[in-house]
Parts: C-alpha cells; sequence; structure tokens
C-alpha cells in the first residue's frame, strides 16, 4: 500500500478559524495512508508577476512543499459569497509563472465549513472555478458544505456527532480514492 503525501490549505488566518478544527477532524477521520502537511499562507507577500523572475522565499517554500505533494485538500470558510483572499493570493503564488504552475494534473478536493445552513457552498463553486483553470483534478463528488457546530466539533479535530463522523469519513476516504485513480493514470513527477 502507497502512502499518499496531502498538502491542506486553510483558507482562514483566524486564531478561532473554525475551518481549522475542520481541518483537525478530516485528518484524524482520514484513512492511514494519507500523510498530511499544512500549507500555510499567512506570511506569503501579495502576488505580483513582478516577482516571477525571483519569488521571494515565502512563496518558493509553498511551491517546494506543493511539489513534494501528490495531492492537495482544500478547507476554506466563504467571505462574502467567495474564497478569502489569503487564499487566492496563494493559489497564485503556486500557479505562477506562467508555466510553473503547482497544481497541474494535481489530485484536489474542496470541503468548508460555516455556521450559515449553506456551509460554503458558493465560495466552493467560486474556488472551484478557480482549480479549474489552474488544471487541478478536482473530486467532483461528494460535495461537502459543512454546518459547523460547536457541541458537534471539538477544537481537537474529534467530531462527536456519529452521522457526521461518518459522512466526513466517507468524503476522506472518497478523496483517498479520487488520489489513487488520478495518479494511477497521471503520475506526479
Amino acid at each position: 500500500m502507497s502512502t499518499y503525501r496531502v498538502g491542506y490549505f486553510v483558507g482562514s488566518l483566524s486564531s478561532t478559524s473554525i475551518n481549522r478544527t475542520l481541518s483537525k477532524a478530516l485528518i484524524k477521520l482520514a484513512p492511514d495512508d494519507l500523510e498530511f502537511t499544512e500549507l500555510p499562507i499567512g506570511n506569503l507577500p501579495l502576488y505580483s508577476p513582478d516577482h516571477d523572475s525571483a519569488y521571494p522565499p515565502e512563496a518558493q517554500a509553498l511551491k517546494d512543499t506543493l511539489a513534494s505533494c501528490d495531492a492537495v485538500l482544500f478547507v476554506t470558510p466563504e467571505y462574502n459569497r467567495s474564497i478569502p483572499g489569503a487564499l487566492k493570493n496563494a493559489i497564485d503564488w503556486a500557479s505562477r509563472p506562467w508555466g510553473q504552475n503547482s497544481f497541474d494534473h494535481m489530485p484536489a478536493a474542496v470541503i468548508g465549513a460555516s455556521i450559515g445552513q449553506i456551509g460554503t457552498a458558493v465560495a466552493q463553486q467560486s474556488l472551484r472555478a478557480v482549480l479549474s483553470f489552474c488544471n487541478a483534478r478536482q473530486m467532483t463528488a461528494p460535495e461537502a458544505y459543512i454546518h459547523f457546530r460547536p457541541e458537534v466539533f471539538a477544537e481537537s479535530g474529534d467530531v462527536t456527532d456519529d452521522e457526521t463522523a461518518t459522512f466526513l469519513r466517507g468524503f476522506m476516504q472518497e478523496f483517498r480514492t479520487h488520489v489513487e485513480r488520478v495518479l494511477t493514470v497521471i503520475p506526479r513527477n
């Protein structure tokens, strides 16, 4: 059995991010052959093509970490019916300079939590459009718009509701299957 290295983005910079809590739950519920590395986004300067010939160290570190990953998982909130600016900035750094797109053919999944009933549905659609342009190989189902309730998600990542835990475990199993299928057809370099 192979171990797959998964880089994951938490789209929120908040110290009390519910999506960070969700990421902890996903990691705990994931199959054992997925190994996770967070891809930090808070220290990146704003992207500009002026840097394409000489990336700043933070942006180069992001690209280097992505190069060592087999797949990527996006765990993001919704800000103003779209993705957070910090996450979009990280995607811009990782997908540039032209011809050096770190997401090209990379297996990817999108999930997010919100205190609202529709979860992060609109942000996920926005993110999916960006990832399509970046040629990421997205898992399209199951979709996962998580209604976050503090009594269900402990800060440690424990999930106290069996139905929610079963759904998230299934999501992560589907992601693992998606990663294997994509990499069987399009191996990472």
